[in-house]
C-alpha cells in the first residue's frame, strides 16, 4: 500500500460524472481543493464498499469547495453508470478496469473472488501539495473494521484544514 508522506501518483481515467462518461484528471481536483479523498473498491455493488460510498454521499463530502471525493472500482465504465445511478452517488466513479490506478497506489489485489488486477478496498487522502496524508486498506473487501477507513480519514482531513465532520459521516451499517 502507498505510504503516508510520499507524493501521490497522478492519473487520468474513464469515469462516470453526473451521468456522463468523461476522463477524470486527478491533477485538476488536487489543484482546486485542499484535499482529495480516493475511495478504492474491487467492484461495484460490493455491500461493504457501497455502504462506505453511501456514507460519504450522505455526509456531503462531494458538495464542498475544499474537498473532492473520487470512487475507484475494478468494474467497467458501464457498470459504473448503473452503480452511480442505483445508489445516487454524486461523486465521480472511476473505472479502474485493468487496475492501473490501483497499481500506481500499490493497492492492486493479487486476487479477490476469482478476479485479478482490481483495486483493494482502501481510502487515500491527498493534500493540495500532492502528499499522501492518509492511506488505509482492509484485508478483504468484505471486512467490517470499526471504525472504518472513511471514518479514520476524517482526523487527517481536519489536519489538512477540511472540517470533514460537517456534515458528519454517520453510518452504523456494515462498512
Amino acid at each position: 500500500m502507498i505510504n503516508v508522506g510520499v507524493k501521490a501518483p497522478d492519473f487520468i481515467a474513464p469515469a462516470v460524472v453526473g451521468g456522463t462518461a468523461t476522463e477524470l484528471e486527478l491533477f485538476r481536483l488536487v489543484d482546486r481543493h485542499e484535499a482529495v479523498v480516493c475511495c478504492f473498491a474491487p467492484a461495484n455493488f460490493v455491500p461493504t464498499c457501497t455502504a462506505a460510498f453511501a456514507a460519504v454521499r450522505d455526509a456531503g463530502w462531494h458538495d464542498r469547495d475544499d474537498l473532492a471525493v473520487v470512487g475507484l472500482t475494478g468494474d467497467s465504465l458501464y457498470a459504473g453508470f448503473a452503480y452511480a445511478d442505483r445508489f445516487d452517488l454524486p461523486f465521480p466513479i472511476v473505472s479502474d478496469f485493468h487496475g492501473g490506478v490501483a497499481e500506481s497506489y500499490d493497492l492492486l489485489a493479487d486476487s479477490w473472488e476469482g478476479h485479478s488486477d482490481i483495486p483493494r478496498r482502501a481510502v487515500v487522502a491527498i493534500d493540495g501539495d500532492w502528499n499522501v496524508r492518509f492511506a488505509e486498506a482492509t484485508t478483504d473487501a468484505l471486512d467490517r473494521p470499526a471504525p472504518s477507513p472513511v471514518q479514520n480519514a476524517t482526523a487527517t482531513l481536519r489536519e489538512i484544514g477540511v472540517d470533514a465532520d460537517r456534515p458528519r459521516v454517520n453510518y452504523d451499517g456494515p462498512w
